[in-house]
């Protein structure tokens, strides 16, 4: 047996296993985000290997008892070593002697590295998909109660066209939405095993790649054994899929402090605090930190990429660099996911101080330019009629003020009264925001009626992507079962 306070490990023993270099190369502080991912891979692998008369069925028994004591006992228990995989080796040896050593037939740290890679990556995908579909759901049912809510709509953070807060919220759940599609996407191709590789190219023993993929609750496996140990485009994907989230998440995040600071909104006190020295602030901290995740993501896929640019086949050390950092990341953007949704679905909207903005800057001039060419006049000249009498509206509200300076406009451009085109009661309605956003009912729009039915297809959506993701979770419990079915006939 090997002396766990000896500098002899399962893999090293003495020849390589002092120097200074010992603790640069170790990754197990790290590897306790796989530590439960490396004992599932074990337990697959070695129930594999006695099912294939691999190893014999007693053997197998003391592997998988020993594997439990070193669960049991916690990752903070393992000996020094320069991973967790070494690390666990060596403690099943030491608890039942050489045999224990059989563990690792027919396999190499390469494969099993990757698999538990994959094993806990998809648990982080799932997570952040479920986190996205909570914010859908704050985001629809917000939007399902100010459906005839009117709010300035800005391009430029400039006052643009009135619409609703429903039509805005529900921008958010469109982006959200996709952002939940390429999780499970990202999903998919992770779930596939690389165990069984090797090294990188098989093993001459006859294994069932497909039984562990299996026993693991993998979709299957990644076929080229070079390929199944080297890829780690899966990272990339996940990195890009939780950089473009928190991106979206960013500029809702930033939607909603313009919008506190405009007096829109007021955010639940669970979600704001308060300045140190100034009693009086209330201050969208969440919202700030939620915005900031963003470029803790885009950094981490950065360094992903970069980390993997050049790199020859099949197995490098650089490698053990490029996943902590993708799960660290998962659980900033879940969290800041999380946020996003708690704050949507607890804040207060002030539907008057909406209402009352929802036409500042003259916003329905493009209504009345639409009013112009539909009665007739080409959009161009309707367009330069409307911007001629802008500079000189102060006040849109004033529809009676409006009207003359619009009619003013049309002699000055067409040399005719503006009310040979259309009725005065027809432009006084297009000047108001809520006829405005009324009027607007074409596919997406933000008309009530509209976007009633676009909240239906929402509901419907995200009912179907929470059944994709709880289909997902329900077959990796199915297979934790059937493994721990398995494991327990041996033990």
């Amino acid at each position: 047996m090997t002396d766990g306070n000896a500098p002899g490990t399962a893999v090293r023993r003495d020849r390589f296993s002092g120097g200074p270099a010992r603790e640069f190369l170790s990754s197990l502080a790290a590897d306790e985000a796989i530590f439960a991912a490396d004992l599932a891979v074990d337990r697959a692998h070695v129930v594999m290997l006695a099912e294939q008369d691999i190893v014999e069925t007693e053997t197998a028994g003391a592997i998988l008892s020993a594997l439990a004591d070193v669960e049991a006992a916690g990752h903070g228990t393992l000996s020094e070593g320069e991973d967790v995989h070494e690390a666990i080796e060596t403690a099943v040896i030491d608890r039942i002697g050489t045999d224990g050593g059989r563990m690792h037939t027919a396999r190499s740290r390469n494969d099993e590295v990757a698999t538990c890679i994959r094993y806990r990556l998809r648990e982080d995908l799932l997570a952040v998909a479920e986190a996205t579909i909570a914010l859908r759901e704050a985001l629809t049912e917000t939007a399902r109660d100010h459906v005839a809510t009117t709010m300035p709509g800005y391009t430029h953070l400039q006052p643009a066209q009135p619409t609703t807060v429903a039509h805005h919220l529900l921008s958010y759940e469109s982006a959200i939405g996709r952002e939940t599609g390429r999780l499970l996407d990202a999903y998919d191709r992770t779930n596939r095993s690389p165990l069984g590789a090797a090294a990188f190219a098989g093993t001459p023993f006859a294994i069932d790649r497909k039984r562990t993929a299996e026993l693991l609750g993998f979709d299957g496996i990644v076929e080229n054994s070079m390929d199944a140990v080297s890829a780690r485009d899966f990272l990339v994907e996940a990195a890009a899929t939780f950089a473009s989230l928190t991106v979206t998440l960013s500029g809702l995040a930033e939607d909603l402090i313009v919008f506190t600071n405009k007096g829109f909104l007021e955010l639940d006190d669970d979600y704001a605090s308060t300045s140190s020295i100034m009693p009086q602030k209330k201050n969208p901290d969440t919202l700030e930190l939620t915005r900031g995740a963003a470029g803790d993501a885009i950094g981490e896929l950065t360094g992903v990429l970069t980390a993997l640019k050049g790199l020859p086949r099949a197995y490098n050390r650089d490698l053990q660099r490029v996943h902590p950092g993708v799960f660290e990341i998962a659980g900033v953007v879940r969290d800041a996911t999380d946020v996003a949704g708690g704050a949507v679905a607890t804040a207060e909207w002030n539907t008057e101080t909406l209402s009352a903005a929802a036409g500042e800057g003259f916003s329905t001039a493009t209504g009345v330019a639409d009013l112009l060419a539909m009665a007739g006049l080409p959009f161009r000249s309707a367009h330069e009629i409307v911007a001629h009498a802008a500079a000189s509206i102060d006040d849109a509200t004033d529809v009676e003020t409006t009207a003359a300076t619009l009619d003013a406009a049309a002699e000055d451009v067409l040399g005719e009264s503006l009310f040979g085109y259309v009725d005065r009661e027809d432009l006084e309605r297009a000047l108001d925001p809520a006829a405005s956003v009324a009027s607007r009912d074409s596919a997406g729009g933000p008309a009530p009626g509209t976007v009633e039915a676009a909240i239906r297809r929402v509901d419907s959506a995200i009912a179907t992507d929470a059944s994709s993701i709880a289909d997902r979770r329900d077959g990796l419990t199915e297979a934790t079962e059937t493994l721990e079915a398995e494991v327990a006939s041996y033990v």
